[in-house]
């Protein structure tokens, strides 16, 4: 097996730079080029210490099956999207096995009466969204928003929030979210 093109490919896959690999191992990135053009065949403890930058094990190093793990989905079928369910709430993430997912895309239906709880809710990130169809409350800090069909928000996340759907009709929104929590 040929250890520096399987590192190389790995570090690809998981969208790294050599300087940012090296970084995160506290290694130089020449010693990451040069195990990368086979230069040099690290020990098993330096090839640890690199992998411990992705973060992977040696045995998911020399086990990982890097063609399928080329073959990462791109499109996702109404059918293939996963039901991540908030009681009366539901929402279908987009992607929830991409590999390296820094966002959760999702499809969110908010029946009439429906909210995302009387507590507001905060986290470290960002929220971006477009309601496609009905009317929809949001709320951030003390400040009320009635959202309308074609209407959206972005808002850093930190700021207390809630969603609720006060109206007579089914309410749908395409959102975004960062960090991907789901």
């Amino acid at each position: 097996m040929d250890v520096g093109v399987r590192l190389q490919a790995i570090r690809k896959l998981k969208g790294l730079s050599q300087r940012e690999l090296a970084k995160r191992a506290g290694v130089t990135n020449s010693t990451i080029s040069m195990i990368e053009k086979n230069s040099v065949s690290p020990s098993i403890s330096s090839l640890k210490k690199v992998l411990g930058g992705i973060p992977m094990s040696l045995v998911e190093f020399f086990s990982l099956d890097l063609e399928q793990e080329n073959q990462v989905q791109v499109v996702y079928r109404a059918s293939e999207l996963t039901d991540i369910c908030s009681g009366a709430i539901t929402m279908k993430l987009v992607g929830k096995a991409h590999p390296s997912r820094a966002l959760a895309f999702l499809d969110e239906t908010y029946p009439p009466g429906s909210d995302t709880g009387d507590e507001m809710y905060a986290h470290d990130g960002e929220e971006a969204g477009m309601l496609v169809e009905g009317r929809l409350e949001l709320t951030i800090g003390s400040e009320v928003y009635v959202l309308e069909p074609g209407d959206s928000y972005y808002f850093e996340s930190s700021k207390p929030h809630r969603f609720r759907n006060p109206f007579d009709a089914p309410a749908r929104l395409i959102s975004a979210t960062t960090p991907a929590n789901f």
